[in-house]
């Protein structure tokens, strides 16, 4: 088995470039990539137990991967949610998977976004994660148009070892993702 072109990228031009951009005196403290998530919850759906069916057969699509369903915690009558009651479905890649999904994504999947001008950078955690939510899977090119059932919407965490906001975006724009320009932004004056 190859290894996966964003993967040998990361050996060989990441992990040099952050280790002199960041100071690093060890390679192997640079961040990387740890996994990703993908998630989709159907809460407000009235046929909830076939929306999830969808997005279970729409993630394994998208991922390649089999998701494990997530159950309800505790009952919610205002939700007319029971405890144990299945609320969506979440797949976690590692290894070669993770880097061909994310590949996909940068590639691929975010330039598909309409009028796409870029990913926000805001929503990391504080602990060097990164979360992005896309609202229709037919961004997605593994998803035939025509079969979407109904519009379902994920969310996409990538988990890295980087212990801060700024290292994890830094890895994460090495790694080629398509954040927005927000210096661009700041320069351009004031519409009238």
């Amino acid at each position: 088995m190859s290894i996966p072109t964003l993967q040998k990228h990361y050996k060989d031009k990441v992990v040099p470039a952050l280790t002199q951009k960041l100071g690093y005196k060890n390679p192997h403290q640079v961040p990387r990539l740890e996994k990703i998530v993908v998630t989709s919850c159907m809460g407000k759906s009235a046929d909830r137990k076939i929306a999830v069916d969808d997005a279970v057969v729409e993630i394994q699509k998208i991922t390649g991967q089999r998701p494990a369903m997530t159950y309800a915690r505790k009952s919610v009558a205002n939700f007319k949610l029971r405890e144990g009651e299945v609320l969506g479905a979440r797949v976690t890649l590692r290894g070669t998977r993770m880097w061909e999904f994310l590949d996909r994504f940068i590639n691929l999947t975010a330039p598909n976004i309409r009028d796409f001008r870029g990913i926000s950078s805001k929503s990391f955690d504080g602990r060097g994660n990164y979360a992005v939510g896309v609202n229709d899977q037919s961004i997605f090119p593994e998803i035939e148009i025509d079969q979407i059932k109904r519009q379902i919407g994920f969310d996409l965490i990538f988990v890295t070892s980087a212990t801060t906001d700024a290292e994890g975006r830094a890895l994460l724009t090495e790694l080629g993702m398509p954040f927005r320009d927000t210096a661009k932004k700041a320069e351009e004056p004031a519409a009238v």
